[in-house]
């Protein structure tokens, strides 16, 4: 594990202070030997990692110890825990990774088989810089730069943490902003189907050893456009014998209209099977006929374009096609029928008849009839103006022309009656 930039080795017969037995003899246990090595394990100058290797010695058959290695860095400790059996002489190695930059103060348990601890052994300080990978997430967007709803899209959750698990300090992963649960294994987000609206998305870690990080992506989706298509018809006034086509024609060729539902109609009135893009409409009888195409994109969005299709009868009809069919104009070929001189003259008479009738009616209600009372008549004079009979008349401020009478009473002069209205 790395090369070993310094090495100190030591040999102790632990005596406690003030003649007090050793603890490490009362359990027939002795410390033949304790070694620090300093370890640079990513070659980058700085070391990383301490390597503390014991050699121990029991006096019993068979000894169950545990080890551990504590490293303390500002409150916070980091154990590494070694559990070994052995008889007689052995030795043992742990490691302890610096998980963040600073001075870790490490010591030293010898902790017996009911968890007792035996020794407390402290060992140096140390400044450290770690080679573990501290946590780290990154969110990386994979789609067009404008995306709408249903092009390829997909988010790559890039996260890792070499410190956590190493000290069994795994925290939890959060985030937030999707449309829908995102779970801690999936290492793709796929967005091709997230509907159409403005994302603003976040992950964050924070472990058990108080390291964290976040990233955050801000993501737009927006709604995909209807179909934009046309139709283009060939055959459209030709005769039932000739050939005839309805079309569709992309406004955009680079949309694949390939995968999307298209669906006929003649008169509203859906067509079976699957057409496509072409509708061949030879076989339509004479007419006009109202033919419609309806596009459904694969995000359901639809657009319905329609034309009206004109059918003329053709040239070689037999007598049957010919009653069943529209009336055609060939010009001056166009065969006519006579009505006939005699019919119009019967019909004249008629006319004349009930014209007589109506108008000998109408003179004897309009003797019957009393003519309605229009009102009294105008009372101007020869020269137009109103005649005020006698009376003292005056004129207001807004050009009306007053009279009075001798009881007090007053009449104004309506211009358009041309008469005296009572006031």
């Amino acid at each position: 594990m790395g090369s070993i930039i310094a090495l100190s080795a030591l040999s102790i017969n632990v005596v406690a202070d003030g003649g007090e037995e050793d603890p490490l003899a009362e359990a027939g246990l002795t410390l033949i030997a304790l070694r620090n090595d300093t370890l640079d394990t990513n070659q980058d100058g700085e070391t990383d990692a301490i390597r503390v290797v014991v050699v121990l010695n029991s006096d019993q058959e068979s000894t169950n110890l545990e080890l551990r290695l504590i490293g303390e860095y500002k409150d916070r400790e980091v154990t590494e825990i070694l559990q070994f059996t052995f008889s007689g002489q052995s030795n043992a190695s742990l490691t302890y990774d610096a998980w963040a930059s600073g001075e870790h103060e490490l010591r030293l348990q010898i902790v017996d088989q009911d968890g007792n601890i035996i020794s407390t052994i402290p060992l140096p300080t140390y400044v450290l810089r770690p080679a573990l990978q501290t946590p780290s997430i990154v969110l990386a967007l994979n789609a067009p730069q404008h995306i709408e709803t249903g092009d390829e899209c997909t988010i790559s959750r890039i996260f890792s943490d070499e410190t956590g698990p190493r000290y069994g300090a795994t925290g939890v992963r959060t985030f937030s902003g999707a449309p829908f649960t995102v779970l801690d294994s999936q290492n793709a987000l796929d967005c091709s189907h997230w509907p159409a609206g403005d994302y603003l998305l976040k992950e964050a870690y924070r472990n058990d050893l108080g390291q964290a990080t976040e990233d955050w992506l801000n993501l737009t989706i927006h709604n995909r456009p209807a179909p934009d298509f046309s139709l283009v018809v060939n055959g459209n006034g030709n005769a039932t014998d000739t050939e005839c086509k309805v079309m569709l024609k992309q406004a955009d060729d680079e949309i694949d209209f390939s995968a999307f539902q298209m669906i006929w109609r003649i008169q509203g009135s859906q067509l079976e099977g699957n057409i496509g893009d072409e509708f061949d409409c030879s076989s339509l009888p004479a007419g006009v006929h109202l033919i419609s195409l309806e596009v459904i994109n694969n995000e359901l969005i639809s657009a319905i374009e329609g034309i009206n299709l004109v059918r003329l009868p053709g040239t070689d009809l037999t007598d049957e096609q010919k009653e069943v069919a529209p009336s055609r104009s060939y010009g001056e070929d166009t065969e006519t029928e006579s009505v006939g001189w005699i019919s119009i003259g019967v019909l004249g008479l008629v006319v004349v008849v009930l014209s007589y009738l109506i108008l000998v009616r109408v003179k004897d209600d309009t003797d019957e009839l009393p003519m309605r009372d229009l009102g009294p008549s105008p009372m101007i004079l020869a020269d137009g103006s109103p005649d005020p009979e006698g009376l003292p008349t005056t004129t207001d401020d807004e050009g009306v022309l007053w009279r009075q009478h001798p009881d007090g009473n007053h009449d104004w002069w309506d211009n358009e009656l041309r008469i005296w209205v009572r006031w």
